[in-house]
């Protein structure tokens, strides 16, 4: 069983700047993706950035390349969200998860575990 725990989300004026981390524990696949989602309300959930765990391989949305910077602390077990140059839309609950591979795909049903989220919301 993996957990996944986000932490780092909060309030933030548009241009700013927060971090989300993602802490895994349990029985991690020892080839895995760790990938961040988010959900605005009335929205679907829709893909931020993946990254491979051995390779450190990346995949970004769009919509915030060049904002996002996602990694991962081997040793700590966590993946991390750099998010830059916020916008409103970028208000979401945002969420860990996980996935047994090689490849950082962007489609949910590709995950298996998930955390619980933690809201970022962005002030104009």
């Amino acid at each position: 069983q993996v957990s996944l725990v986000e932490s780092g989300g909060g309030l933030v004026q548009t241009g700013g700047s927060l971090r989300l981390t993602c802490s895994a524990s349990g029985r991690l696949p020892g080839t895995r993706v760790m990938a961040w989602f988010r959900q605005a309300t009335g929205k679907e959930r829709e893909f931020v950035a993946a990254i491979t765990w051995r390779m450190r391989n990346t995949n970004y949305a769009d919509s915030v390349k060049g904002r996002f910077t996602i990694s991962r602390d081997y040793l700590r077990d966590t993946v991390a969200l750099q998010m830059d140059s916020l916008r409103p839309e970028d208000t979401a609950v945002y969420y860990c998860a996980l996935r047994e591979g090689t490849i950082p795909k962007s489609l949910a049903n590709e995950y298996m575990s998930w955390g619980q989220g933690t809201q970022v919301t962005v002030s104009s």
